[in-house]
């Protein structure tokens, strides 16, 4: 089991930048890959940006340019760093975590979510 808590959400005016932070718990050294999706009202939850354990990153084509994944194995923790935000990108923000299972299953565990808001 993988257990994921986030933080650093909040409320930024339109052009400000946040930083998302989430550390994984429990069996760490099963992960994968990590990542943040978020999910607006009354909208699906989509993918932002994901990293994998070889450090192979993707985003979605309104993070690029943007925002940046990064992770940092020692502290288990990974980072979404957002610039130029916008109100579109008001949300709530989940990070993700992909691992395997001892039977080698890929499972995939979630955190609790954060709220970002972006508005003057």
């Amino acid at each position: 089991q993988v257990q994921l808590v986030e933080s650093g959400g909040g409320l930024v005016q339109p052009g400000g930048s946040l930083r998302l932070s989430c550390a994984a718990s429990g069996n760490r050294a099963s992960i994968y890959a990590m990542g943040w999706y978020r999910q607006a009202p009354g909208k699906q939850r989509e993918l932002v940006a994901r990293i994998t354990s070889a450090f192979s990153t993707n985003y979605a084509e309104f993070a690029k340019g943007r925002f940046t994944i990064s992770r940092d194995i020692a502290k288990n923790t990974v980072y979404l760093q957002m610039n130029s935000l916008k109100p579109e990108d008001t949300a709530v923000y989940f990070c993700n975590a992909e691992y395997y299972s001892s039977s080698n299953s890929l499972l995939t565990s979630w955190g609790q979510g954060t709220q970002v808001t972006v508005s003057s």
